[in-house]
């Protein structure tokens, strides 16, 4: 219990992370049209997106199978994630790491289950080339795995 207890403040960054992601996401659905571009500087406009495959739209023109296995697959993340934060809580940098990605996975995971698709509103580009439309989800998503990447080349503890 003292495990789990010690888990809670990586479980309530999840939360939040959740939470900002949903609401930005819902401001964006109130605010856009499908496919509406508001130029925000030279190279990045706010959008909205629906992806309905995974990362940089990995899948999306599948035929729809691709729905089932990504809500699995992210179920499944979910709850190792949520069992590793039990059983390491006192590993910082790594839990961090955790947090960021669970509560990126869960609030894709939320749009995919209610909507049937994930919305994306964040687009860089330079001139032609643009990088794929993403949000608040994928950011903390990205920014978790890096974090988990630089945790791996820690010495570990002699």
């Amino acid at each position: 219990m003292r495990k789990l207890r010690s888990a809670f403040p990586w479980l309530i960054l999840s939360a939040l992370v959740i939470a900002l992601d949903l609401y930005t996401k819902h401001l964006v659905q109130q605010a856009f049209v499908y496919g509406e571009h508001v130029p925000v500087t030279g190279f990045f406009d706010l959008v909205r997106y629906h992806n309905t495959g995974a990362a940089f739209s990995f899948l999306a023109n599948a035929s729809g199978w691709q729905h089932g296995f990504f809500t699995a697959v992210s179920t499944l993340a979910s709850v190792v994630m949520v069992y590793l934060l039990v059983k390491h809580p006192q590993k910082k940098l790594f839990c961090l790491g955790l947090a960021l990605v669970l509560g990126g996975a869960l609030g894709n995971l939320y749009d995919r289950l209610t909507l049937g698709y994930v919305v994306d509103f964040l687009l860089f580009y330079y001139q032609q080339w643009a990088w794929p439309a993403f949000n608040v989800a994928d950011s903390a998503i990205c920014v978790g795995v890096g974090l988990l990447m630089l945790d791996s080349f820690k010495q570990p503890n002699a």
